[in-house]
């Protein structure tokens, strides 16, 4: 099974060469497609140096237009049987790609998955502790995403979302920032697919280390949700 992986980065070079080296070393067959969102730091010089030693499939776009923007450019490239969302942060961890992909080839007899989340809220043996601000908005929108797309999820706004590609490649997407996460759910309910949740293990990072998304963000979700389950 093989795995596209599509990666949004808006001026990441402290972190880029050890998220590729991580995403490439991760034990799956997989394709690279990095979408370059109008950085303005090293980021493109990076990508170019390491577009050979990475197989990267590289997209520069001129002005930053938003993560959702980014992943609706790359998905007519994809070629995978799957497709993974994979924040340049590392947050999450690519070595998890394996654990991830599972519900998709089913035991015989059963029902494999259209759709895989990554679950940062199901127990997983020793985890890291969130700071208590981020998991009480995340688990507010998780519930509210719940109650309007009728979708138990453990969470809504985990980066690691898995389609199968003809499932993704379905979606008439249209949200251009954050507001992607609350879409992508929305339109998976909406399509009656078969979903699974993985536990996954989390590393948050903070401000100062370049955390990008903030409260203007949380009340933009909150739209998005009522939005694309109920006004679309």
């Amino acid at each position: 099974m093989k795995l596209s992986v599509i990666i949004p980065v808006y001026n990441e070079e402290k972190s880029l060469e050890a998220l590729l080296e991580a995403v490439y070393a991760s034990p799956v067959e997989k394709e690279i497609i990095v979408v370059n969102d109008g950085s303005y730091d090293k980021t493109k010089e990076i990508l170019e140096r390491f577009r050979d030693r990475f197989s990267l499939s590289i997209i520069h776009k001129n002005l930053n237009e938003g993560k959702g923007a980014a992943i609706r450019s790359a998905i007519p490239r994809i070629s995978g049987d799957v497709v993974i969302i994979q924040d340049a942060d590392l947050e999450l961890d690519p070595r998890e790609y394996r654990k991830l992909l599972e519900p998709f080839d089913p035991p015989p007899g059963g029902v494999g998955a259209d759709v895989v989340f990554g679950s940062r809220f199901q127990m997983a043996g020793v985890r890291r502790v969130f700071p208590t601000g981020r998991y009480c908005a995340n688990r507010f929108l998780t519930l509210l995403s719940n109650f309007a797309s009728g979708l138990y999820l453990t969470d809504m706004e985990t980066c690691y979302k898995l389609f199968r590609r003809e499932v993704l490649q379905s979606f008439k997407l249209k949200a251009d920032r954050f507001d992607i996460e609350p879409e992508l759910v929305a339109q998976t309910a909406k399509g009656g697919y078969h979903v699974w949740e993985v536990p996954i293990h989390y590393n948050p990072r903070s401000r100062s280390q370049g955390k990008k998304i903030g409260f203007k963000d949380g009340i933009a979700a909150i739209w998005a949700i009522i939005r694309y389950n109920w006004l679309n």
